[in-house]
């Protein structure tokens, strides 16, 4: 059976503060895994949020400068480096689904999964695919300065510099893949939630790419683009969260999301 003769939910996009929405794909795992319901999703981050990588040592975060900004810091369960998110430059999905219905390849998974993402590039007019050689890392605790993986990073334009970041994480029991894609770019900005960036914004310029450089597109256009290719991929109904999510999500962003001891030192307090 294809993925797309499943049931699939679309959430339009919807502003969240950081841990809440990394909360709401771990509720939607758990949904996938006990009801059968899928999820595709699209998402801002509000206030601005620096996302930190699963195993991301806290010592790189401009963590006076964060808090001096109002810029929020969680930790993602996925790998990968860390994020700036904020309203008008990041757009964000999720995809999430019952694991035993993915491909157990993670290659393979990726595939089949950045199919929607590919496909909203495509409704732009934007000429995007998966790296084809991994260029050498310029500031390794940022996403968008890592070393490009052809698994995973995705490019855009002549000059193939990156426009996307995506990652999965893998349960025994459900798989979620989330993603970033750059409608804008802040350089200075991003780069100043680092703690001693090996960088400089014109470098970070040289290495990544946004979606209003690459077309001539607003931003409403452009989440309308992704929304639609995943709904389209999916086949998926338009719907929301249930109460019964939503509470679920507030408690686990409290106690997991926005602790210290997951967002500074990598432990989850929700499984002491």
């Amino acid at each position: 059976m294809a993925l797309s003769d499943r049931e699939w939910r679309l959430i339009r996009e919807e502003s969240r503060r950081g841990p809440r929405n990394m909360a709401l794909d771990e509720i939607a795992a758990a949904t996938a895994a006990e009801e059968g319901i899928r999820t595709v999703r699209v998402y801002q981050w509000d206030p601005s949020t620096l996302s930190l990588g699963y195993r991301q040592d806290p010592d790189t975060v401009a963590w006076d400068y964060c808090e001096r900004e109002g810029i929020t810091v969680t930790r993602r369960p996925t790998g990968g480096g860390g994020i700036y998110h904020d309203r008008h430059g990041d757009i964000s999905y999720s995809i999430v689904a019952p694991a035993d219905e993915l491909p157990g390849d993670l290659m393979e998974t990726y595939e089949m999964l950045c199919e929607p993402v590919f496909d909203a590039f495509e409704r732009l007019g934007i000429d995007a695919r998966f790296t084809d050689e991994k260029l050498p890392e310029i500031h390794q605790p940022a996403c968008y300065l890592r070393e490009l993986h052809p698994a995973h990073d995705i490019v855009a334009g002549a000059e193939g510099r990156k426009i996307s970041g995506n990652a999965q994480y893998r349960r025994k029991d459900a798989v979620i893949q989330h993603g970033s894609l750059k409608f804008d770019c802040d350089a200075e900005r991003h780069l100043a939630t680092f703690a001693h960036p090996e960088t400089t914004p014109e470098e970070f310029r040289e290495r990544v790419t946004t979606m209003n450089e690459q077309a001539e597109v607003t931003r409403t256009e452009a989440v309308e683009a992704v929304e639609e290719a995943l709904r389209e991929w999916a086949d998926a109904d338009e719907d929301g969260w249930t109460d019964e999510e939503l509470a679920r999500a507030e408690e686990r962003a409290q106690a997991k999301f926005e602790a210290d001891a997951w967002v500074r030192d990598r432990e989850d307090p929700t499984e002491s």
